[in-house]
């Protein structure tokens, strides 16, 4: 009971310690319909959600390094990609590698996605693609350590499936000086859009990819500079059923808070991008909306334990979360679990995860459970 009293007290005294002298945030957090300070949070007494978890790929010994873990279910079939490499993140020689599973918990061994690149050059995994009934693995190439910096030479990538011959072909490049955080999803408009950060962490929004797998047009979100304090970085995006366009993005400038941004013209425009009171461990999240209506957004959402959990947050319009939930990820020993993705299958959500940067994860939860969680808020 001391114990618990003691991971209650840090808590809080953290969730103080980031929201001091930080400007009137936007609301996006309302838990429980009403409260409104992060500060507040009592994150060792939120609702817990269990699932079954499974092991996609184990740590390798010579590739250490596993991240940015992507999913979809396609032909009968889940499939999963993420980068792998060096036990330095983003390193040359760095590769992409996926497995395909017929239930999502127990997977096939991984194979290479393409060759590996050529020598001081590296690929980060940037998600799957389904477009016009074909299936697209994307990926970042570029020179040297990191997708960041000067003459990085940027090209976000695509791959086929070629279902014959069971390999990827190059397709091509899909734009230049481009890094993806999601896949393109569908505008209202039927377009395509999914954002983009050029070597120098700008971020804009790439629209079309109706005429071709490369037909887009960038248009500017932020400029990584733009906002004082503020460096953004990994944005995510969704409509609203008027149409609005929101989108949340990661904070690199030690916030520890979500900032926000949206539009009314379809991404054409947006405006600036604003603190929220949504906290954020300073990593990547993602949402997406339930067949049952649930806006649901999975994130670390406790900066007081950084990586270590992952947190499940459900919103009712789109606009404001009033429930939060931990994860029940089983972690026999300390670890960080970051950089989720989740897809929804047979009333259920398969969220993909890396533990420690060095093992590909899943955890499965049953949509029931997000339910109950709804309805304990009215």
């Amino acid at each position: 009971m001391k114990l618990l009293s003691l991971v209650v007290l840090v808590s809080v005294l953290c969730a103080h310690a980031v929201a001091d002298d930080t400007p009137a945030p936007a609301t996006l957090l309302r838990l429980d319909g009403a409260n409104t300070d992060p500060a507040t949070i009592d994150y060792a007494r939120l609702p817990i959600v269990k699932g079954t978890h499974a092991v996609i790929n184990p740590t390798d010994a010579t590739l250490k390094f596993q991240l940015h873990n992507y999913l979809i279910h396609h032909d009968g079939r889940f499939w999963c990609l993420w980068s792998q490499g060096p036990p330095v993140e983003d390193e040359p020689s760095q590769l992409i590698r996926f497995a395909t599973s017929a239930d999502g918990l127990k997977w096939s061994d991984p194979k290479v996605l393409v060759d590996p690149p050529q020598e001081g050059y590296a690929y980060i995994a940037r998600g799957f693609w389904l477009r016009d009934g074909e299936l697209l693995a994307l990926a970042a190439h570029f020179k040297g350590k990191g997708a960041f910096g000067v003459n990085k030479e940027l090209q976000l990538l695509a791959f086929a499936w070629d279902k014959s011959s069971e390999t990827w072909k190059p397709k091509g490049r899909v734009f230049d000086n481009a890094i993806n955080n999601f896949p393109p999803q569908t505008l209202p408009t039927g377009e395509w859009m999914m954002t983009r950060r050029d070597s120098r962490f700008n971020v804009s929004v790439l629209i079309g990819g109706q005429t071709s797998f490369n037909d887009w047009q960038s248009l500017p979100v932020v400029e990584r500079l733009k906002i004082k304090g503020f460096s953004p970085d990994e944005p995510i995006w969704w409509s609203q059923p008027d149409r609005t366009l929101v989108a949340l993005f990661r904070d690199n400038g030690g916030s520890s808070r979500l900032f926000r941004a949206t539009s009314t013209d379809n991404g054409r425009t947006w405006s600036l991008p604003e603190l929220t009171n949504f906290p954020n461990s300073t990593s990547k999240i993602f949402s997406l909306r339930t067949s049952r209506g649930a806006r649901v957004l999975i994130s670390n959402a406790n900066p007081c334990v950084g990586r270590r959990q992952l947190y499940l947050s459900i919103s009712e319009d789109g606009l404001h979360f009033t429930r939060m939930a931990r994860l029940d990820i089983p972690s026999p020993k300390p670890a960080t679990l970051q950089y989720p993705h989740a897809i929804e299958h047979h009333g259920h959500l398969l969220i993909a995860f890396s533990r420690n940067k060095t093992q590909s994860e899943v955890f499965q939860i049953s949509l029931d459970d997000i339910e109950a969680l709804r309805e304990a808020a009215k």
